[in-house]
């Protein structure tokens, strides 16, 4: 389970003290997913940020199966990101000199050598996503749509129990964002079955009408979620 309460974040200015964030308090559970939209500005990236232990509030907690990772050291606060948080980027900052299968372990790399079973699991992944016939190919041969699949795959090689995805569809086209929108409902689908919870900061409403719940960042405070009709 997450279990976020009252995460604020302030930042100190020549014209004084800016308040970005207020009050964010919400819950998910296992396989749930919920949708933060916003004008630009707002503050959900600097949620994103904070949630993956990227930055601190200012005040405020959160739990993350009953770990709260804002008292971790910095090796150990580390360890968490890379165990138990996948992001999914705006930017998909893949290696060009390496293939898809070999994106997708780059998280592994900390641990040492990969194993036989974890290139397995990474390749299965390529394949629920359609890439079963691109695991060699680099960046710079996939396109958009294909990069951002191969982004997915890596944040969920390592099976964490929390996704991050930092508007998604900022930089595609129309036609490339309606495909990556089909392919996050694999993605809902395979977060459902694999009890992971997903968080999504995005513009675009359609993709967030697929989120179990939807909820607006206003003034830095989180408003009430709105559940879908499963």
């Amino acid at each position: 389970m997450l279990d976020v309460r009252k995460i604020a974040k302030d930042y100190s200015t020549r014209g004084g003290t800016i308040a970005v964030l207020e009050d964010c308090t919400f819950q998910l559970q296992p396989g749930e997913s919920l949708a933060v939209v916003g004008p630009s500005g707002s503050g959900k990236s600097t949620l994103l940020n904070i949630l993956g232990t990227l930055e601190p509030p200012t005040s405020g907690t959160f739990e993350l199966d009953g770990v709260s990772p804002l008292g971790l050291g910095e090796n150990e606060s580390a360890a968490f990101r890379r165990n138990r948080i996948g992001f999914i980027f705006q930017d998909h900052h893949l290696l060009p000199q390496c293939g898809a299968l070999e994106n997708v372990l780059i998280p592994f790399l900390a641990d040492g050598a990969v194993s036989e079973s974890q290139k397995s699991y990474a390749g299965e992944l390529l394949r629920r996503f359609g890439l079963g016939d691109r695991l060699d190919h680099r960046p710079g041969e996939l396109s958009g749509g294909e990069r951002q699949r191969v982004a997915i795959a890596r944040a969920l090689v390592r099976r964490p129990g929390l996704i991050l995805a930092d508007e998604p569809t900022g930089n595609l086209d129309r036609t490339t964002a309606g495909t990556i929108a089909e392919l996050f409902q694999t993605l809902l689908d395979h977060s459902k079955e694999n009890g992971i919870m997903l968080i999504l900061v995005t513009h675009d409403r359609e993709l967030a009408s697929r989120m179990h719940f939807v909820r607006e960042l206003d003034r830095g405070i989180l408003r009430e979620p709105q559940e879908r009709t499963p």
